[in-house]
């Protein structure tokens, strides 16, 4: 009813177009409809508070004065019952939601009509439909540019690692714009459509051949070929520009659908972040088997369509749920809201901070001052950056001329203490993502010198990776319906162990899983020296089935860490950099990628010296694998009681 009546109706119209229009129409459709929603909803005028930030002033400055200074104030969320503290009632707190979401229309959100499981799980299918189509490009884009485009092995990869680099970066740009101007929602979405353009590319290119074949060719240029690879590399930059742009947006927008100030929707988004896990490696599977045998033996046509066709659906999917989507307010920039408690606190660096905190600024009433964020309580360390928040005399006689960059309050330098306190938690992750990365390299090449052979069947070495897939798909519904209940009922917490717990034992599983792989080279190696294959770039007579523990606990270790990070990052980032904590939880990979690299450059300079082929040598029969996983294993222990020791002292968010 009311403001849902007319949007359900809207979407009932689309749906008829829908199913109708074609799958290369579909981002043309989502603008226009978008569009037509934008006026029917008033979002341009009345309601674009939940897309664009505005400005707070300030009511009230508490201060040692004697007299409290109230100013106007004309906006209308400020008068809404979510944050009007006098005229609130206890029914108002139980129809509407806590944490300052509002609806479409730009009203405070219904708790009852909107959010929860209804909205998040269509952000699930879209990070599920989206996940799916990049991964089967990525998985064998190495393929393509060898034997369709006939580039050399070097220029592949190098393309390969530019492109994935370019993928791990645009969640950052995502992530920005989302919580600085755009949202979360719109930048989904014009990340979306990019992604779409970008695989509309990828499919142009690979039907190229037969559009400028025949008596009536067409072609773009006189050269076919270079019209080809040009519309292939700008395709794929716009999918890797477009994936990872929305990927931190659509993941931080399906926990927002969860109220933080309600306990049961609380526990909730947890299990959010492990359905979300979940449905992303069932797409990888999907990606690596299916959409790759149609690639290899269908043609590349048919695979760009099938992937294409994915991102559309899912796209589809996550617009048609706009009605029932919670909102959250873009706060502005917040490298600009960093730089200014920097600059204020060390204006003040004289200065005596007060010993009772509550005399330091804050903005009145529960609101913030800040869109889109709840109020941070003062919490204890770090007691330079308190300076930015000093209240002095002539700030109380001028409260309308307040300059940011001298005076900040607490929320806003509560905000730069918790990043800086996130930073020891998220650095031990890089180590962790070095060990995963092993999964694609060394745990490779360890496969391809064991015997392969299982019967008459030959198992590809690279295969062995979907062990670490399924075991995360299999472990997370045991996790979220077996082992958090027989855990809660020990710990009394609602999702079992908190997300630092989670972290740390998924890092022991990953230095077990260096400890195992160590055991299977060092019995390998001596296989082949009771064989006398030292000396020979030959495969030893070991299955490679020993292979699977190590992969297995790699998987364990996933399960654990990876979602638990990104819970971390969620549940502790401040209110209007949701988005961004989300973008750090994924550069984790990117960093343990290049640890990874950096690490086995050093092993041959300190271990091939005197004549020894060293650690890693090309047969790997001569080296000894063995001593770099034991070497992994010692630095994740190592890297083990680092984390705890700041996951120990570290002081959790407290949001008013």
């Amino acid at each position: 009813g009311g403001p849902f009546r007319g949007a359900a109706t809207d979407i009932s119209r689309f749906e008829g177009v829908l199913r109708g229009a074609s799958a290369l129409l579909a981002p043309l459709l989502v603008l226009q409809s978008f569009a037509l929603r934008s006026r029917r909803l008033g979002l341009s005028a009345q309601s674009s508070s939940i897309l664009r930030p505005r400005r707070h002033q300030p009511r009230f400055f508490p201060c040692n004065c004697k007299k409290n200074m109230v100013m106007d104030s004309t906006d209308r969320f400020d008068k809404s019952p979510l944050l009007d503290g006098g005229s609130s009632s206890q029914e108002n707190s139980t129809e509407y939601t806590g944490d300052g979401s509002v609806c479409t229309s730009g009203h405070p959100a219904s708790r009852k009509h909107t959010g929860n499981w209804k909205a998040s799980s269509l952000t699930i299918v879209c990070s599920f439909c989206c996940y799916l189509a990049y991964s089967s490009i990525g998985k064998n884009l190495v393929s393509y540019l060898t034997k369709v485009l006939d580039e050399t092995n070097l220029d592949a990869a190098r393309h390969v690692a530019t492109w994935q680099g370019t993928s791990y970066l645009a969640p950052l740009v995502g992530a920005f714009v989302a919580d600085s101007y755009l949202g979360k929602y719109r930048t989904a979405l014009i990340s979306c459509t990019i992604f779409i353009m970008g695989m509309m590319m990828l499919l142009l290119s690979a039907a190229l051949p037969l559009i400028s074949a025949g008596p009536h060719a067409w072609t773009l240029w006189a050269d076919p070929i270079s019209s080809r690879y040009i519309i292939f590399l700008v395709g794929l930059y716009m999918v890797g520009l477009g994936y990872g742009a929305q990927s931190p947006c659509v993941t931080s927008f399906g926990a927002d659908q969860f109220d933080d100030t309600n306990e049961m929707e609380k526990t909730r988004k947890s299990s959010f972040f492990n359905w979300h896990y979940f449905s992303i490696n069932a797409g990888s599977l999907i990606a690596g088997t299916v959409i790759v045998w149609v690639q290899e033996h269908e043609g590349w046509l048919w695979g760009f369509t099938i992937s294409t066709l994915f991102v559309t659906l899912g796209i589809s999917v996550f617009f048609l749920g706009s009605i029932v989507y919670r909102f959250q307010k873009p706060g502005g920039s917040p490298l600009a809201r960093i730089w200014q408690v920097v600059v204020a606190a060390s204006r003040n660096f004289d200065k005596v901070l007060p010993c009772d905190s509550s005399a330091l600024y804050e903005f009145s009433g529960q609101g913030s001052a800040i869109e889109g964020s709840r109020k941070l309580e003062h919490t204890s360390g770090l007691e330079f950056f308190d300076k930015a928040a000093i209240l002095t005399l002539p700030d109380c006689e001028s409260p309308g001329q307040l300059n940011k960059w001298k005076i900040c309050t607490v929320t806003q330098v509560e905000e730069l203490k918790i990043l800086i306190r996130m930073f020891p938690i998220w650095s031990a992750m890089v180590l962790f993502a070095a060990v995963q990365e092993q999964m694609f390299s060394t745990f490779v090449e360890q496969g391809m010198t064991m015997e392969k052979h299982v019967g008459s069947f030959e198992i590809p070495t690279a295969s062995f990776q979907s062990i670490d897939t399924l075991t995360v798909i299999m472990l997370v519904p045991i996790y979220e319906r077996v082992l958090v209940p027989v855990i809660r009922k020990f710990t009394g917490r609602a999702n079992g162990i908190s997300s630092p717990q989670r972290i740390g034992i998924g890092l022991c599983f990953s230095m077990l899983s260096m400890v195992l792989a160590a055991l299977v080279e060092s019995n390998r190696l001596q296989i082949a020296q009771s064989e006398g294959l030292v000396h020979s770039k030959v495969t030893v007579p070991m299955s490679i089935l020993w292979q699977g523990p190590q992969y297995f606990l790699l998987g364990v270790a996933e399960v654990f860490s990876n979602i638990g990070l990104t819970e971390f990052f969620y549940d502790e980032s401040p209110d209007a950099m949701r988005s961004l904590g989300m973008a750090f939880s994924l550069l984790n990979i990117s960093a343990g990628n290049y640890l990874s690299s950096f690490i086995l450059s050093l092993v041959p300079v300190f271990t091939a010296r005197g004549g020894s082929p060293g650690w890693i040598p090309d047969n790997l029969n001569e080296g000894h694998l063995d001593r770099f996983y034991l070497m992994m294993a010692g630095l994740s222990l190592l890297n083990i009681f680092v984390f705890v020791f700041y996951a120990r002292r570290y002081n959790c968010k407290k949001a008013s």
